[in-house]
């Protein structure tokens, strides 16, 4: 039995970008005891059925986000007009469903319940959230953005994400925990080019391809 601190690295949206992943993990190889991804390993990226076996070989705690219940269900059902692209290029190359299937809804950590949603909303750095209902210290992902809230007594962290930064598309971002209650919000760079020429290479929609073209960068 484990005694002592125990780390954790919390992750998610890594939507079947394999480099960034890779690349968080060397980064924090020798950093955590747990590895735990809040949901979104599918869809986007080339690599989904990839990113779905090396979290398995790596025995990650997985959750279930929204694009494994469109993979499970076979029906993207969003009206957004690129994430349509997307799930109707990459769902048929899909081959993991069983393992998905077996990815569970929440976790909880020593004061913190880790969900991929929150309040059945995307929540944003600068979202009001006063209606929500807060009762507890909460990890999630899902709006792709990294941040911090405090609301009353109660921490609120948003991981940002592994694959798809919607702030800076070649950032990598997560969190590293401990069981003294230390949260800390980390981000590395990695080269986006490799998975937009694997797009290119895959015959990806250009509406696809340009979503990443057109994101920022961070310098």
């Amino acid at each position: 039995m484990q005694t002592g601190k125990i780390r954790y690295l919390v992750f998610g949206d890594v939507h079947g970008n394999l480099p960034a992943l890779e690349q968080m993990l060397i980064a924090e190889k020798n950093n955590y005891d747990v590895l735990i991804s809040h949901g979104d390993v599918v869809n986007y990226g080339p690599w989904s059925n990839e990113c779905v076996d090396l979290l398995k070989e790596k025995n990650c705690i997985c959750l279930k986000g929204n694009h494994e219940e469109f993979f499970l269900k076979g029906i993207y059902t969003g009206k957004n007009e690129v994430a349509q692209a997307f799930f109707k290029f990459c769902y048929p190359y899909f081959k993991r469903h069983e393992t998905i299937s077996n990815y569970i809804d929440h976790f909880e950590i020593p004061d913190y319940k880790i969900t991929h949603i929150l309040g059945n909303r995307y929540i944003y750095p600068d979202s009001n959230i006063d209606d929500l209902k807060i009762s507890g210290n909460y990890i999630f992902g899902h709006s792709h953005y990294q941040f911090q809230k405090k609301i009353n007594e109660f921490y609120l962290y948003n991981t940002g994400s592994v694959g798809q930064n919607r702030a800076f598309i070649n950032l990598v971002g997560y969190l590293l925990v401990d069981t003294t209650q230390k949260v800390t919000m980390k981000n590395i760079k990695y080269d986006v080019d490799v998975v937009i020429n694997e797009m290119i290479n895959r015959n990806y929609p250009s509406i696809c391809i340009n979503y990443y073209k057109q994101k920022n960068r961070m310098i």
